[in-house]
């Protein structure tokens, strides 16, 4: 599939992983990667290089911004994080529902109170359920952190695509974003329970976080196009 046929809906439920250490590294994977992602995800190491200007850079490339900060402190220091974010355009945040109510809903409050202060859209507060790397959380620990971000009024939890059905029992209005997606036949790295792009999107993922399956591909281009493919493929 050309990239320029690549349908918005699917672009807006793709986030490329923009895992480097080098603000004009992340440009050259940001302009290669626009035709076929519309969500960037900004993780520990880019905004460890880059700072605010990684979001400034993505959002300036056309992206959404998903900032994957997964804050996990006091409430007063998650609360006065998140409103500085807030203000600085994103549209995702993540926190560790482990926090957590008080430390997320401190988190939750923070990020409308930097957006509206900054005349932006409030982002989606995102509760970070159970890392994909993890394949041996307890069973009840997704639904009890699930119960935290409602509580919380988080708009949104992050979780394994096997999870999906469950969160969706617990918290039927929440954002559903699920990383470890990983392109048939290829390699897991690091994910304990990673699934197809397909599987995701078909069990009701609202955000696929993608990584490595592209970025690291021997051609990012052909995967990118041939995880597209899949999303669009008839009959699937």
């Amino acid at each position: 599939m050309a990239a320029t046929e690549v349908p918005a809906e699917i672009r807006s439920k793709l986030a490329l992983v923009v895992d480097v250490d080098d603000l004009v590294a992340a440009v050259r994977l940001g302009k290669a990667m626009s035709p076929y992602f519309g969500v960037a995800k900004i993780g520990l190491e880019l905004y460890s290089a880059a700072g605010p200007d990684a979001i400034g850079t993505m959002i300036g490339l056309g992206y959404d911004v998903f900032l994957d900060l997964k804050l996990h402190d006091i409430p007063t220091t998650v609360n006065k994080s998140a409103r500085v974010l807030g203000a600085l355009g994103v549209s995702y945040l993540t926190m560790h529902a482990q926090g957590g109510v008080d430390m997320l809903k401190a988190g939750v409050d923070g990020l409308s109170d930097g957006a509206t202060n900054a005349g932006l859209e409030v982002p989606n507060s995102l509760a970070i359920t159970v890392l994909t790397s993890d394949g041996g959380a307890p069973e009840h620990i997704v639904p009890n952190r699930v119960g935290a971000a409602m509580e919380a009024g988080c708009t949104g939890v992050v979780c394994s695509v096997g999870d999906l059905k469950e969160v969706h029992h617990y918290g039927p209005r929440l954002v559903r974003v699920t990383p470890g997606i990983r392109l048939e036949g290829g390699p897991v790295h690091d994910h304990a329970r990673p699934a197809s792009p397909r599987e995701a999107l078909d069990a009701g993922s609202d955000l696929l976080v993608v990584g490595r399956a592209v970025t690291a591909a021997p051609d990012p281009l052909e995967a990118a196009e041939r995880m597209v493919a899949e999303l669009t493929a008839e009959g699937k």
